[in-house]
């Protein structure tokens, strides 16, 4: 194996190192989102799952599911959004601003 491909090899070792410990360390992070002005409220850690979800008692309406239905919808939504855009940013630290697709 040549220097220069030695060298390459050790590097994406490195990069690899550093993602797997990325991933450890999101996973350990909490993002939150709410809808309807604070009436449904989702947390979402760094590998986009669900921790919890709250609900005013004032939202629920048997009357109307549906719209209790689409805050969480978008209340979830939100929260995976920003915990997407949280593991972008930890991996352009790693990548240096490369976007490698299939990483994620």
């Amino acid at each position: 194996m040549s220097k220069g491909l030695g060298n390459i090899m050790k590097q994406a070792q490195l990069m690899q190192q550093k993602m797997a410990r990325m991933q450890q360390e999101l996973e350990g992070r909490e993002v939150e989102a709410t809808a309807g002005g604070g009436m449904v409220t989702a947390v979402v850690n760094g590998k986009q799952q669900v921790l919890s979800l709250k609900i005013e008692k004032s939202v629920v309406d048997p009357e109307d599911v549906e719209m209790l239905q689409d805050l969480v919808i978008a209340a979830v939504n939100e929260a995976v959004k920003k915990s997407q855009a949280m593991m972008q940013e930890e991996m352009s630290k790693i990548t240096g601003g490369l976007n490698l697709p299939g990483m994620f």
